[in-house]
C-alpha cells in the first residue's frame, strides 16, 4: 500500500507514513478472542487542502485488517503469555498512530492492550463490529477533551468514597476522551448495606448528554455528575455505554 497523502511505499497497509509524518489510518476495529485478535483499519478519504478532518460526514473505507494469533498458557505461565499477546497487538495498533480504538471480544486481552496502548478506547459489541463502527463514526462528531483526568475533577464536595479506591474510579471515568468534568455530589449514608465492596455505575444520560456516576461502599452511596461533549441524549447514552465498560475492565462493576 501507498501512503494516501504522498504516495511514499508503506510496510503494511494503513501504517504512519515516516516520509510525510502523515496518520493513513483514522480508527482501529480490534476484534479479540483468547488466542487470536482482527485489527481492522479505518479511514475516509483524505482532506483536501485546509486541514485534516475537515469533513466529518466524508464515507469511511477499510484499508485492510491483520491477525494476531497466541497459544494460551495455562497457570503461571498465563499473565506473561497474555502479557506478550497484548503487546503484539499494541505493536501492531502503535505502528498505525490511529485516532481512536473501538474493541470488543475477550475481555481480559481488551484489558491488558488497553494497559499497554495509550489510544481513545471504545467498547463494541456487535455482531459486526466493523460495519457498526463505520456507521457509529458516521453519524457522530464529539469534541476530544486532552485535560489530564485528575484536572478534570471539581465541585464543592471534595470527600469521596472509598478514599483510594473511589478516586480511582472516578479517575477511571475522567479519563475518557469525552469528559469534560466530573463533579462530585454529596455521601448518602442511609442506603441498603452491601458487602460486595466499591461498585460504580453511569446512569441514563440527560437530554444535554451529561450522565450521573454512582459510587456505592457498603451502606453510603455519592451521585457525581459528569459533563461530557455530548449535545444530546443519543450522543450521551454512547458514552455512558464507553464509561460502563470501561468500570467493568478496571474491575469496578
Amino acid at each position: 500500500m501507498e501512503c494516501r497523502h504522498c504516495a511514499s511505499p508503506l510496510e503494511k497497509p494503513g501504517d504512519f507514513c515516516l516520509v510525510c509524518r502523515e496518520a493513513n489510518t483514522e480508527a482501529i476495529v480490534l476484534e479479540a478472542a483468547r488466542d487470536r485478535a482482527t485489527i481492522t483499519m479505518l479511514a475516509g478519504e483524505p482532506d483536501e487542502p485546509g486541514g485534516r478532518g475537515a469533513d466529518r460526514d466524508r464515507e469511511e473505507q477499510v484499508l485492510g485488517e491483520t491477525t494476531i494469533t497466541t497459544t494460551p498458557e495455562d497457570g503461571e505461565n498465563e499473565p506473561i503469555e497474555l502479557r506478550n499477546f497484548a503487546g503484539l497487538i499494541g505493536d501492531e495498533i502503535r505502528r498505525k498512530r490511529p485516532e481512536e480504538v473501538y474493541a470488543g471480544g475477550e475481555r481480559a486481552v481488551i484489558r491488558a492492550v488497553r494497559e499497554d496502548v495509550h489510544h481513545p478506547f471504545y467498547r463494541v459489541d456487535d455482531d459486526d463490529p466493523v460495519q457498526a463502527v463505520l456507521e457509529r463514526r458516521g453519524n457522530r462528531a464529539l469534541d476530544v477533551v486532552e485535560t489530564p483526568p485528575a484536572e478534570k475533577i471539581g465541585g464543592s464536595h471534595s470527600t469521596l468514597i472509598g478514599g483510594r479506591t473511589g478516586m480511582s474510579a472516578i479517575q477511571t471515568v475522567a479519563g475518557h476522551p469525552h469528559v469534560k468534568k466530573v463533579i462530585p455530589g454529596p455521601i448518602d449514608a442511609g442506603g441498603k448495606g452491601s458487602q460486595s465492596g466499591m461498585r460504580a455505575k453511569v446512569t441514563r444520560a440527560d437530554d444535554g448528554g451529561n450522565v450521573r456516576m454512582l459510587l456505592r461502599d457498603g451502606s453510603s452511596v455519592q451521585e457525581n455528575r459528569v459533563v461530557t461533549t455530548a449535545r444530546d441524549r443519543e450522543m450521551g447514552e454512547r458514552i455512558r455505554d464507553d464509561l460502563n465498560d470501561v468500570l467493568a475492565d478496571a474491575e469496578f462493576r
